[in-house]
């Protein structure tokens, strides 16, 4: 008698996505490994959420690129966890006082998960300075325990015309590094979130550096040659040739 073999039918889509399907049973349980794992994956999460950026070794990573360390009004990590409000704002003893202005500010914000940072930040800012020649750049602002909207008010003590900011995004069950990048034309504290936009899922298994950067600088050349960021500048990058031509002048 020939045994029957048993086909996996969700095999084929376990290949091209990381979502958790066709788990199967144990007697009225999922086995022991899918269990094992997802409690893994939740732990990697959480250690996400509650990390703590080493803002010392992203300055050095940075190098040559200068940058200044600024705090939100949320003191510690639980505070910010708790209080949002207080990480989408800047404790203004560590703003700068000058005058100068510049066509673009980088904010560097730990978020909602230090890995990413840690891990993606500074190729993505890299990668975005390979394509953004010719526009003044202002110090990187290195953001603890900050917000999007903690962007809007430090970049604007720069004066800057763009506010781009590298964040840590809310880790879920199959990627706890994910870094999002959210660009605003001429911030200023109390701009909404439909002002601005968003380029998420940058990671090892999402977006890579080079295509982020790539679509960071045609929003960014765009805004400046529409004067306008969020739902009313739709980003497709692909193909476009005329705002990659737009240069200060």
């Amino acid at each position: 008698m020939t045994n029957a073999i048993e086909i996996d039918p969700f095999a084929r889509f376990r290949d091209v996505t990381r979502a958790r399907i066709g788990l199967g049973r144990s007697g009225d349980a999922m086995p022991t490994r899918a269990i094992l794992e997802f409690q893994l994956a939740h732990a990697r999460a959480r250690d996400a959420v509650h990390g703590q950026v080493d803002f010392q070794t992203l300055k050095e990573q940075l190098l040559p690129a200068p940058s200044i360390h600024v705090r939100s009004r949320a003191k510690d990590r639980a505070t910010y966890l708790s209080r949002p409000d207080l990480g989408r704002t800047v404790n203004s003893d560590d703003l700068p006082t000058s005058s100068e202005r510049h066509d673009i500010a980088f904010v560097i914000a730990d978020g909602l998960s230090a890995a990413a940072v840690e891990s993606h930040a500074v190729p993505l800012f890299k990668a975005c300075m390979k394509r953004l020649g010719g526009f003044t750049v202002a110090p990187v602002i290195l953001g603890e325990q900050a917000r999007v909207a903690f962007g809007d008010e430090a970049a604007a003590a720069f004066g800057a015309e763009v506010a781009i900011v590298l964040i840590g995004e809310r880790p879920g069950l199959s990627v706890p590094d994910s870094l999002g990048a959210y660009i605003t034309f001429r911030p200023r504290a109390g701009r909404r979130d439909s002002e601005r936009n968003c380029i998420s899922n940058i990671h090892a298994d999402g977006l890579s550096y080079e295509a982020g950067a790539e679509k960071v600088a045609w929003i960014v050349r765009e805004a400046l040659r529409l004067q306008l960021t969020g739902v009313d500048l739709k980003e497709n990058a692909e193909g476009a040739t005329e705002a990659l031509s737009y240069s200060p002048s």
